[in-house]
C-alpha cells in the first residue's frame, strides 16, 4: 500500500510537470555549470607563450604583470598566446591605453605555426575601431563580402572609453559564429567561420595597452 502511494505521488508529480502544450521540456545541459577559465592568474604569464617580430627582444621586456595588469608595449610587433587551444566560449577581457590610444588587436581562434600575423580572426582594439573584425591568415567569414577586403566594419559608431579609463570587451564564440561586445554593445557579428577553434592571443602592436580580468566562461563543460 505505501509503494502503491507513492507511485501515485511520482506520476501525478510528473504529470503536472508537463506543459500546457502536451510537450514534455528537458534541458541538454541539466545539472551542468558554467565553467571559468582565468587565462590571467593577475601574477605572472605562465600560461602565455610569446612571439615578437624581432626574436633577439626578450619578451619579459615587452610583456609585464604589475599591480594585477598585463601592460605590453607595443614595440616590437608581436602577441602573447595562450598554450591551449579553445572553442564555445565566452572571452572576457578588460583594456584602456594609459598614456595614447594607439593599436592593438585580441587574436580568436588562432592557429599554429607562430607568425607575427597569425591565421586568426582579429578584433580589432585600434583606437576609434574596437569591434572591427580582421580576416587574417587566409580566414574568412560570410560578412566578409569583398575578398580584396580583410575588415569586417563593426555595427554601430565607436563606444569607446576616454584613454585612461578601462573598457570591456566580450567576444562569444559558439561554432561557426562569432560576436563582439565593446562596452556592453554588440559591435559586429560573424558567421559561417572557416575555422571555429583554436588559441587566443594579445597583441603587441603600437604603444602601450593594458588588459586586466582576462578569463573565458565555458557553458556546461
Amino acid at each position: 500500500m505505501k509503494n502503491r502511494c507513492l507511485q501515485i505521488l511520482v506520476t501525478g508529480l510528473f504529470i503536472l510537470s508537463i506543459p500546457a502544450s502536451g510537450n514534455v521540456l528537458f534541458s541538454a545541459d541539466a545539472g551542468k555549470k558554467p565553467k571559468t577559465v582565468k587565462l590571467f592568474n593577475g601574477r605572472n604569464l605562465s600560461n602565455w607563450v610569446f612571439k615578437l617580430r624581432d626574436p633577439s627582444v626578450d619578451p619579459a621586456t615587452v610583456f609585464t604583470v604589475r599591480d594585477g595588469v598585463i601592460r605590453i608595449k607595443g614595440e616590437p610587433f608581436g602577441y602573447m598566446r595562450t598554450k591551449k587551444a579553445y572553442s564555445d566560449y565566452t572571452l572576457h577581457l578588460e583594456w584602456r591605453w594609459p598614456e595614447e590610444a594607439t593599436n592593438s588587436g585580441v587574436f580568436i581562434h588562432a592557429q599554429p605555426p607562430d607568425t607575427i600575423w597569425i591565421r586568426s580572426f582579429e578584433c580589432q582594439l585600434a583606437a576609434g575601431n574596437a569591434g572591427d573584425f580582421i580576416c587574417m591568415g587566409g580566414t574568412d567569414m560570410a560578412e566578409r563580402k569583398d575578398k580584396s577586403v580583410r575588415v569586417v566594419k563593426k555595427m554601430a559608431p565607436s563606444n569607446e572609453k576616454p584613454t585612461g579609463e578601462w573598457n570591456t570587451m566580450e567576444v562569444v564564440c559558439k561554432g561557426d559564429t562569432i560576436e563582439v561586445r565593446i562596452n556592453g554593445l554588440l559591435q559586429n557579428r560573424g558567421t559561417r567561420l572557416s575555422q571555429n577553434n583554436g588559441h587566443i592571443c594579445l597583441q603587441s602592436e603600437g604603444k602601450d595597452i593594458e588588459f586586466r580580468n582576462v578569463y573565458l566562461t565555458l557553458a556546461g563543460k
